[in-house]
């Protein structure tokens, strides 16, 4: 049985869903699915692995969000001055092969584009020689630190050794020197850019966002609103702007 996708109630063998009997529908699926079962309308059922999965969701409190990936240049971009410009908000990993970032990234058009905008932002631009090969285990390791509180600290510290020093962030030694400035034990961080498991959310995520209509990282989400590139920015500002209170404020974006 495939966890990520719906389950008809017809292919549902000897399994009667419905409100009623909710409990004993569920007690029929291994324990691991027990939590991921709903009734929906007359009696559908379904897996919501995905779903749950996805952090691409409105989130409850309103605090925005920056979606990133650790190895494409406009995140970088992005990350040095998305806490400027729109205060504190939520990082969120994301796999940027799920919206053509890979394909993406191989333009030397691209390229260019990156490397005008680093000049723009007057920031730093090295490309690594990897790049533009994606790095799961750094994603892996960005998704940890995300969930331990220090997904900022990690992703600006990975983004600046492979933009900065064009460092391979597929390379452990790498990984470990963006923990350190987090804070977080090598072990740790190593254990989870090995496990495969933490690939599935990660693309669920980018998977939710293109059906919101995003289709390039990096990506904001401001209340209901999600914007995408590295230049939405400024947008998600001005969102956030327009629900601000009068005496509140911003900084200005740039």
């Amino acid at each position: 049985m495939d966890g990520n996708s719906y389950l008809p109630r017809s292919s549902l063998t000897g399994v009667q869903a419905s409100a009623t009997n909710l409990n004993e529908c569920c007690n029929k699926f291994p324990p691991v699915l027990r939590q991921l079962v709903v009734i929906r309308g007359m009696g559908e059922l379904i897996v919501l692995s995905e779903r749950l999965a996805a952090r691409s969701r409105p989130a409850a409190g309103g605090r925005a969000a920056f979606f990133f990936d650790v190895g494409r240049p406009f995140s970088y971009l992005a990350a040095e001055r998305v806490e400027r410009i729109l205060g504190d908000v939520t990082w969120i990993p994301t796999d940027s092969t799920e919206l053509g970032g890979l394909k993406w990234a191989q333009s030397s058009q691209i390229r260019r584009e990156a490397e005008r905008r680093a000049v723009e932002l007057r920031l730093p631009l090295v490309w690594p020689d990897s790049f533009p090969a994606s790095a799961p285990s750094a994603l892996r390791a960005a998704a940890y630190a995300a969930e331990i509180g220090v997904g900022a600290q990690f992703a600006l510290a990975a983004s600046r050794l492979a933009f900065c020093g064009g460092f391979d962030l597929g390379e452990p030694e790498i990984l470990a020197e963006a923990a350190a400035a987090a804070g977080i034990p090598l072990d740790e961080i190593l254990a989870a850019a090995g496990d495969p498991r933490r690939d599935g959310p990660l693309h669920a995520t980018a998977r939710g966002l293109v059906a919101r209509g995003v289709r390039e990282l990096p990506a904001f989400r401001v209340e209901r609103r999600w914007l995408g590139g590295e230049r939405a920015l400024a947008g998600a500002a001005a969102a956030m702007r327009a629900q601000a209170p009068v005496d509140g404020g911003l900084a200005p974006a740039g």
